[in-house]
């Protein structure tokens, strides 16, 4: 003991002594009631903020957890609220769940801090918030917008005690001004570039307790204050971090990240960096099937939840239908939980004595489900019945996206049409041709149908003689799809790899790479039990049609990957550029996937980072010189990666799918987008097709066994194009593919057709559409418009339009509101805007 204390002296004597600059140190505490939040540990920070009065501290606490210390320890609760506004004291996360935000929606970003600022404020109404900063890797490229919007002044791009998710890059040896994607800015202290990984550790940097080393090297690089952090987990009995007293290390002071940014730096000059996607280096269990269905089921309640508040806001104009704010407000509560950092990174964890993450998210998921779904149904039909089992004689269809779109429908229809012909008529007495097709699970109209931009329109169901369709025709070695778009060929004695695939709508293109030693839409992942690579080529494949007629061509290819059998289902609908794909494998036992058995999951060399190894669905492309660009929130990054390929903790890279990534070639003439329906990691590389990760089962983090329990289902799609993402419009693709048209029967068709808004020009996204207090808040983001103004006409009377901050601040000029009953508003690429409609 005493020759720690002699070391820890000298140590200190010797850093002071070598240099004159003075080190800062950023504590404070993170977790939760979900996370980890013992209740005595409530009283021990305020007994350990009286016995040292020179310590400060930063809270990283889930908001929900102080409904607990009220209403379990009020006395204590009592004591914190009298000082939870104390300069000592700084609240740096307020949203509800600490969620990543690399890996969900923008407009589930902003729900976080909305609803976590309203419930920190109904127990702390006097804190304010000036910084924003993390344990873990939360963050993504988009922050200084929504920050800024929200009155955060700056942010800590440093997590140096938890990188067990990752990190981000060493940028810079100072301040920087992080710009984000749309320009806007915010003071920022990063990683510094000599901010080196902690030795002999594979989930810390080195400024996560000041040690000689760290501030040695800050110093060497010209930092004048340099400054460490460690938010240690609630429940940890250290008290101050790196001591107290005349025993703090290195003589470090404590210090909020507020003080530190407008008295020790406030004179420096920050570097502007434009900070990229890839900048944020992060990776979790890409491939295990409890992730996977955890974003599976994240991703759908995200989708159906802003379906809802836009049919409510629909209903809200049209019928003055309304509930009560708790309902949307306990849907989003879940779907938040759902999107904690935990439920991503430890899913296997126990929350309750019976329950982990991963089964308390299946559960959360699925509340917002239910009542988004009942908000939905009550608001399109004004009861609380299913009207599908009615199965009127009438389809009202609705558009929740702000641009008219004509679009192939299957919608379930009552057996007694099974062996008849339908005509859907509009009100203006056009006649939309059907097909009537028989499943194995019932009989499905199909048909094409326009539908106004975000509103609705009416189809009455009228019979008519039936007609045949064509059947396509089979090979033992080949199945051809083609439609008005595109022409595939299948190879059967491959597996059902896609052999061709030619896009007429784009001169004729071919998109496969017939030369490269992988197929199209090959299954293929190395078997680390058997030593080898399997792949589903090796089988031959039979195919089955399901659909064949003037708007939907549909096929069922079966084949095997070793010893489960593959299901896919590939659907071609008229004049719709997307290639669906429904891919389901029945796993025979489990399967063990991936570069190799790991056997010490601390080690920096990991079986589940390479992702070549991991199951993939493979697309090698015709496309010369590929570049990359991928979908994040509230941006689009263009990717700087050679590889997206690395196997060790210190060496992790960005190689993550939110909603799509797109390979275009070096001359932006021609391009494949490929469309996921969940947060998950790709590949891509020189000599290594772009490639979607289906599947691991191994060894993971926490030693856990990330095993295959149950089929594998995923859905994806391919739209072949002509130009850069952007001019193609995959974003806007991207957002009818999650938005699709909502189909229900009515009895009768009394409004026939209605466009509640309509953007002029796409490009735009309708991130949210919601009522709030008789008003309508509106929010917009610039994904693909290069800047020309937007103009939005309203069906529906409008008084007055206000833009508002997140925070609900009024800015200080109003929208003109034009006589025609329309605005024109500018949003600077990437930018977002957020508008109330008084009405």
């Amino acid at each position: 003991m005493m020759r720690i204390q002699i070391l820890f002296i000298l140590e200190s004597l010797f850093t002071v002594a070598a240099f004159s600059q003075q080190a800062y140190f950023a504590d404070g505490y993170h977790g939760g009631i979900y996370g980890h939040y013992p209740l005595w540990h409530t009283q021990f920070m305020i007994d350990q903020l009286d016995e040292h009065p020179d310590w400060k501290i930063h809270l990283e606490i889930e908001p929900e957890t102080w409904d607990s210390v009220k209403s379990i320890t009020p006395e204590v609760y009592a004591r914190l609220k009298k000082i939870a506004a104390d300069p000592r004291i700084e609240f740096t996360n307020p949203t509800y769940a600490q969620p990543y935000c690399f890996n969900i929606s923008g407009e589930s970003i902003i729900r976080q801090f909305e609803y976590g600022i309203r419930k920190i404020r109904q127990h702390f109404p006097d804190v304010k918030y000036y910084t924003y900063s993390s344990e873990e890797p939360c963050f993504t490229s988009a922050l200084p917008q929504l920050l800024r919007s929200f009155g955060f002044l700056y942010v800590v791009l440093k997590n140096p005690d938890t990188c067990w998710g990752g990190y981000t890059k060493g940028i810079g040896n100072g301040l920087i001004c992080w710009e984000g994607p749309d320009g806007t800015d915010i003071e920022t202290a990063p990683r510094y570039t000599c901010e080196a990984f902690e030795n002999h550790s594979t989930w810390q940097t080195a400024a996560w307790n000041n040690s000689g080393e760290y501030l040695r090297a800050c110093f060497d690089a010209g930092i004048r204050n340099p400054v460490g952090m460690c938010y240690q987990d609630v429940g940890w009995k250290n008290g101050p971090w790196i001591g107290f007293g005349e025993n703090i290390r290195n003589r470090s002071i404590y210090i909020t990240w507020k003080d530190y940014f407008s008295n020790i730096v406030s004179e420096e000059t920050a570097e502007r960096y434009k900070l990229s996607q890839e900048d944020i280096q992060v990776s979790l269990m890409w491939g295990s099937q409890v992730l996977q269905r955890i974003a599976q089921q994240v991703r759908h309640a995200e989708n159906v939840i802003v379906r809802a508040e836009k049919i409510l806001s629909m209903a809200s104009v049209e019928k003055n239908t309304s509930f009560p704010d708790s309902l949307l407000d306990e849907a989003w509560r879940t779907l938040m939980l759902a999107q904690h950092h935990d439920s991503w990174i430890v899913p296997y964890n126990r929350l309750k004595k019976y329950r982990t993450w991963a089964d308390e998210i299946a559960l959360w998921t699925a509340n917002t489900d239910q009542i988004s779904e009942h908000i939905i149904q009550t608001s399109i039909n004004n009861n609380t019945a299913d009207n599908n089992q009615s199965r009127g004689n009438y389809l009202k269809i609705y558009n929740t996206q702000p641009q008219p779109r004509t679009e192939i429908i299957s919608v379930e229809i009552s057996d007694k049409f099974a062996s008849k012909q339908i005509n859907l008529i509009d009100c203006k007495g056009k006649i939309w041709e059907t097909a009537i097709q028989t499943r194995e699970n019932g009989t499905y109209l199909t048909a094409q149908v326009s539908v106004p931009a975000f509103g609705y329109t009416t189809l009455r169901m009228e019979e008519k003689p039936k007609q045949k369709n064509k059947t396509q025709i089979l090979s033992s070695n080949e199945c051809i799809m083609e439609n008005d778009s595109y022409l595939i060929v299948f190879d059967l004695s491959q597996g059902g790899n896609i052999k061709s695939l030619i896009a007429k709508k784009s001169g004729n293109k071919e998109f496969v790479d017939t030369a490269h030693l992988h197929g199209f839409n090959e299954i293929s992942g190395f078997f680390y039990e058997k030593q080898r690579r399997i792949s589903n080529r090796e089988q031959p494949a039979r195919a089955s049609v399901l659909e064949d007629n003037l708007f939907r061509k549909q096929i069922r290819i079966e084949s095997m990957i070793d010893e489960s059998p593959c299901i896919q289902t590939i659907t071609l609908n008229h004049s719709q550029e997307q290639i669906d794909f429904d891919l389901q494998i029945h796993w025979k036992n489990n399967p063990k996937i991936g570069e190799f058995h790991q056997t010490n999951w601390r080690d920096n060399r990991r079986a589940f980072y390479d992702d070549r190894f991991k199951l993939n669905v493979l697309f090698p492309l015709a496309l010369n010189n590929q570049k990359i660009y991928k979908d994040a929130p509230f941006d689009v990054c263009e990717s700087r990666l050679e590889n997206t390929f690395y196997n060790t903790w210190d060496s992790i890279k960005n190689n993550i799918i939110v909603h799509w990534v797109d390979v275009v070639q070096q001359d932006s003439s021609y391009g494949m987008a490929l469309l996921s329906d969940h947060t998950s990691s790709y590949s891509h590389g020189a000599d290594f097709p772009l490639g979607l990760t289906l599947q691991y089962s191994g060894v993971g983090l926490w030693g856990m066994n990330y095993a295959i329990t149950a089929p594998l289902h995923v859905k994806y799609a391919l739209i072949p194009h002509r130009g850069k993402w952007d001019k193609a419009g995959i974003g806007t693709k991207s957002n009818e593919w999650n938005e699709p048209l909502i189909i229900s029967f009515q009895e009768s068709g009394a409004t026939c057709e209605r466009s509640f808004l309509q953007f002029d020009r796409r490009g735009y996204e309708l991130t949210a559409l919601k009522s709030e207090g008789g008003d309508l808040l509106l929010r917009i983001f610039n994904q693909e418009n290069d800047g020309q103004p937007l103009t939005i006409q309203f069906g529906f009377p409008v008084l007055k339009c206000e833009e508002i901050t997140l925070n609900g601040e009024r800015l200080n000029t109003d929208i003109s509101l034009q006589k025609n009953n329309s605005i024109t508003v500018a949003i600077p690429r990437f930018g977002i805007k957020t508008l109330r409609l008084l009405r």
